[in-house]
């Protein structure tokens, strides 16, 4: 069976959304129980979602979406939004091939945003060459770039690519320079 990736399309949301819930039961009970409602995103959501700019690629193996991510342009920078593997086709790759394909589609800098406690989805980032922001740089990145509720800025992570610190540099240079 031959596997594909390629943007999802409206009529998917249905599927999207199945993705999105069977694998996120990987948070159930890890999670702050604040953080996790059945199910965890309702349509509603992701609509939104999908309104705010969310675009939805899907990997494909069979014809079945079996994997989505989404990539959100925000300013300067994109986020890696709602990165989900079906928990049955989970460590065989999906995310990785997802991820380094969307990496490949910009040359913005990129951001992902994840709970603290999901340490497996930190270990898959970093292995891909993203880094853990500090702290207060989380809250400052959480806050300009995403609409989330102080409750999930303060039980998340941020993580970012090579491209966020080489333009976190040039803005201290330029910063350093306008003095």
């Amino acid at each position: 069976m031959r596997a594909l990736i390629r943007k999802c399309d409206d009529r998917e949301v249905s599927t999207i959304l199945e993705v999105i819930n069977d694998a996120a039961d990987a948070y159930r009970g890890v999670i702050p129980d604040d953080g996790w409602k059945e199910p965890y995103m309702p349509e509603s959501k992701l609509r939104d979602e999908i309104d705010a700019g969310v675009v939805f690629w899907g990997y494909y193996r069979g014809g079945d979406l079996v994997g989505v991510m989404g990539i959100q342009h925000v300013l300067d920078v994109t986020l890696i939004r709602h990165a989900y593997v079906r928990s049955l086709r989970r460590r065989k790759g999906i995310g990785s091939q997802l991820l380094e394909y969307l990496l490949s589609e910009s040359s913005r800098p990129y951001l992902i945003g994840t709970w603290a406690a999901a340490t497996w989805a930190i270990r898959f980032y970093e292995k891909h060459g993203f880094r853990l922001l500090s702290r207060e740089e989380t809250k400052s990145v959480l806050n300009k770039y995403w609409s989330v509720p102080k409750r999930q800025i303060e039980t998340s992570v941020v993580l970012a690519n090579e491209k966020w610190r080489y333009q976190e540099a040039s803005r201290d240079e330029t910063t350093a320079t306008e003095f």
